[in-house]
């Protein structure tokens, strides 16, 4: 039986929320860096308003930090606004203007926001549902080592969404990304073993090998 994906459940950001740009300093000491125009500490002082965290939680305050650090380019930043926008806190709830930021902090490599561009893509929510966008997207980030892409992948060519399906690169997907430590991915690539020959299992760990060892550029599609 092949594997369902959790994509269809909601849009990853719902599970991503308060990026931190590093070690934290105290509140007084991020705010007077903050006020300086410091993109890291604008984004930790966000952080800190959006969790409560030593000050009464306050999500407007947070969109304001966030803001400051977004538009001098800051993708974590433009992340944690992207998914104040997805969740209505602070800011009407408007998945376009989500997406913006989202795709704003994507374009610089944000492997979260990479995410949620595939997911929105795949369900077509804010965009057309494109799954050939959508594999751009999660190939990106899993070529970044996040699981959560790469189970994706897997999923894609399990189904065929977007690409031709292909039992064996399915396999291999699952596989690196049940290596990676995503849970959900182990009973995807046994699934997938259950139906495959022996020789495309073979197949499949040898592809998932030359991958992690090629720090995901070779990963048996050109």
């Amino acid at each position: 039986m092949r594997f369902l994906c959790s994509i269809v459940l909601a849009l990853f950001f719902a599970l991503q929320g308060g990026v931190v740009a590093a070690e934290t300093p105290g509140f007084d000491e991020t705010k007077q860096l903050a006020e300086q125009g410091d993109a890291g500490a604008q984004l930790n002082l966000g952080v800190m308003y959006e969790n409560g965290d030593g000050v009464p939680q306050d999500f407007k305050e947070a969109v304001k930090w966030y803001r400051l650090a977004a538009a001098q380019g800051y993708a974590p930043a433009q992340y944690n606004l992207g998914f104040m926008y997805a969740q209505g806190h602070g800011v009407p709830q408007d998945t376009k203007e989500s997406l913006k930021w989202h795709r704003l902090a994507a374009d610089q490599g944000n492997e979260f926001a990479q995410i949620n561009l595939g997911v929105a893509y795949v369900i077509g929510s804010g965009v057309p549902q494109d799954y050939k966008e959508a594999l751009k997207w999660y190939r990106l980030a899993a070529q970044q080592g996040n699981g959560y892409a790469q189970y994706s992948l897997g999923y894609m060519y399990s189904i065929g969404n977007g690409v031709p399906q292909d039992d064996t690169i399915s396999h291999m997907w699952s596989n690196i990304a049940a290596i990676n430590g995503y849970a959900d991915a182990v009973e995807a690539r046994d699934s997938l073993a259950e139906i495959m020959t022996a020789a495309s299992i073979t197949k499949a760990q040898e592809m998932a090998r030359v991958c992690l060892g090629s720090d995901y550029r070779d990963c048996g599609v050109k």
